[in-house]
C-alpha cells in the first residue's frame, strides 16, 4: 500500500496538473491506493521525467552539477546570470523525495527567487522549465514572487521541453518565455480527482462508517460515491481557482496574452508556433541558443 503522504498529495486536492500526467500517477499508483486496478477516462497517461535522456540534475543549462559545490548559492550561475530549473512535478514544501518522475518544489522556488533579487551580482535569471504542473497550494505565491524579480531583473523562461498547468504559471511569470520548435506551452485549468472506493470494500468485505460533526465535514470521502451537490460545490472551486490562473497569466503577460484569451484555451496545449502566435510565449528555439544568447546580452550589458 502506498504512504498515505503521497496518496493526500493527489486525491481530493485541486490539481494544477495536465491531465495526462494525472492518468499517469493513476496508472502508476492509483491501484496500490485502492488494493485494485484504477480506471481513468478523459486522458491519455504521458510517460513524462524530468531527469531523462541523461540527464543528471534538475537543471541542464549551465553545466549545474558542475560547479554547484562551489556555487555557494541556493542557485547555479554562469556569468551575472542565476539559473533555476522549474521541473518535474511542483509541489508545496520539501525539496526531494525521490519521487520517480522527480520534483521540485514551490518552497524551494521562492527560496531561490528571493535570494537572486538580493544578490548584487546576479544580473539576470533564467527559470529553465521541464514541468506537466503541480499542486495548488503555493502555485499563486511563487509566481508572483517571480514576476516580482521580473520587474527588478531581467528573467527568461526556456522551456526545454514543456511547460503545462503550474509549470506554465511559473514561465508566464518571467519578462519573456522561448519553446522550443517541438515543446508545448499551456493547459491553463484546474483538476481535481476523486476516487470512489465503495466497490471494492464492499467485495473485499469491508464496511467503512464515517462519523462526522458538522454537515459537510465529510465531503468528497473516498468510501461512497460522490454526491452530485458535492461535485457542483468541488466544480466551481476550481473554475474560481482556474479564473485566478488565468488571471494570474493575463497579469503578467500583459498585451501578449488578454484574461479571455487565456481562458478561452480551455486548457488547451500548444506547440512551438502555434503557443506564440496565440501569445502563451514569445518566440521559438533551441533553449542552449536562447541560453546563450541571454547569458552574452546579460554580460554585455
Amino acid at each position: 500500500m502506498i504512504h498515505p503522504r503521497i496518496a493526500a498529495r493527489w486525491l481530493n486536492t485541486p490539481l494544477l496538473f495536465h491531465p495526462g500526467k494525472a492518468a499517469a500517477i493513476l496508472a502508476g499508483v492509483g491501484g496500490r491506493v485502492i488494493g485494485g486496478q484504477v480506471e481513468f477516462s478523459g486522458a491519455v497517461p504521458v510517460a513524462h521525467a524530468a531527469f531523462s535522456n541523461g540527464r543528471p540534475s534538475m537543471g541542464t543549462v549551465g553545466d549545474r552539477l558542475g560547479r554547484e559545490l562551489g556555487s555557494g548559492r541556493a542557485y547555479d550561475m554562469v556569468g551575472n546570470v542565476a539559473i533555476i530549473p522549474v521541473e518535474g512535478s511542483l509541489v508545496h514544501k520539501g525539496a526531494w523525495l525521490e519521487s520517480e518522475s522527480g520534483e521540485t518544489s514551490y518552497q524551494g522556488l521562492q527560496t531561490q527567487v528571493l535570494r537572486a533579487a538580493a544578490d548584487s551580482k546576479v544580473k539576470g535569471v533564467v527559470f529553465e522549465v521541464d514541468s506537466y504542473g503541480g499542486e495548488v497550494s503555493g502555485a499563486f505565491e511563487t509566481s508572483d514572487m517571480i514576476a516580482s524579480l521580473s520587474q527588478v531583473k531581467p528573467t527568461i523562461a526556456i522551456l526545454s521541453d514543456e511547460a503545462y498547468s503550474a509549470g506554465y504559471l511559473m514561465a508566464s511569470a518571467c519578462r519573456s518565455m522561448f519553446v522550443p520548435a517541438q515543446g508545448g506551452c499551456g493547459s491553463i485549468g484546474v483538476i481535481t480527482m476523486h476516487t470512489d472506493m465503495s466497490a471494492a470494500l464492499e467485495a473485499s468485505g469491508v464496511k467503512v462508517t464515517i462519523l462526522a460533526a458538522g454537515q459537510h465535514k465529510a465531503d468528497g470521502n473516498p468510501f461512497g460515491p460522490l454526491p452530485e451537490e458535492v461535485a457542483t460545490t468541488i466544480r466551481a472551486e476550481l473554475a474560481a481557482a482556474r479564473e485566478m490562473f488565468a488571471g494570474r497569466v493575463a497579469a503578467y503577460r500583459g498585451k501578449r496574452l488578454s484574461f479571455q484569451d487565456a481562458m478561452n484555451t480551455e486548457a488547451q496545449i500548444y506547440v512551438g508556433a502555434e503557443a506564440v502566435a496565440r501569445g502563451l510565449a514569445d518566440a521559438t528555439g533551441h533553449p542552449s541558443d536562447v541560453f546563450q544568447a541571454f547569458i552574452t546580452a546579460i554580460n554585455r550589458a
